[in-house]
């Protein structure tokens, strides 16, 4: 089973390049769906005992705890130590109920992959990318997204051209549908060559 990592920076299409990996039935883990999921069940108590102010109505309240942490990498530490090792549980069981299926490609949507220098067990890796412009443009056309807010994420995160020089596939999402379609069946191509290798 080929365990392929998809990343990519704010506004890049990770989550649509992930879309169609998914409705050729591969199956995705999605990190980000995975902490939303902890901030509603086992993560509660412990990210609420950090920051008391997030816990809404026994959930963490995700735009509370951003303005908590955005900007303030000591509480983002805190924050990625409490969270990490669940989400860690989680990927992998995933991963176990999937090499049980005999599934000869997985995909894990990890946003900061690069950047967190966590040890994942990948074999492979895809970035998304596209131009700073189309970037700019995709993120502002987000609810509650300002230049400041996008600025402020950014910074976290590795620039384009850095992911794109660690990753083996590249996936420009800049291009038309059509083409990016074509690159996402030529990963899987690879990837479930390599599988049967």
């Amino acid at each position: 089973m080929i365990r392929l990592g998809l990343t990519g920076s704010i506004a890049t299409g990770k989550s649509t390049v992930a879309k169609m990996f998914g409705r050729r039935g591969v199956p995705i883990y999605d990190a980000d769906q995975a902490v939303h999921d902890l901030y509603q069940s086992e993560a509660v108590p412990i990210v609420g005992a950090l920051f008391p102010n997030t816990v809404v109505n026994g959930a963490i309240d995700r735009r509370l705890l951003g303005k908590e942490v955005l900007g303030n990498k000591a509480k983002l530490s805190e924050l990625e130590a409490a969270v990490h090792p669940l989400v860690h549980k989680q990927m992998h069981k995933f991963l176990s109920q999937h090499q049980d299926l005999k599934e000869q490609l997985v995909i894990l949507e990890i946003p900061l992959l690069f950047e967190t220098k966590k040890e994942y067990p990948l074999d492979k890796t895809a970035v998304t990318f596209c131009s700073d412009k189309i970037q700019l443009k995709r993120a502002m056309a987000r609810d509650g997204m300002s230049l400041e807010k996008f600025e402020a994420i950014k910074a976290r995160q590795m620039p384009q051209d850095q992911k794109r020089a660690k990753a083996d596939f590249e996936v420009d999402t800049g291009q038309t549908l059509e083409d990016t379609h074509a690159t996402v069946d030529e990963i899987i191509q690879t990837c479930r060559s390599l599988a049967n290798g």
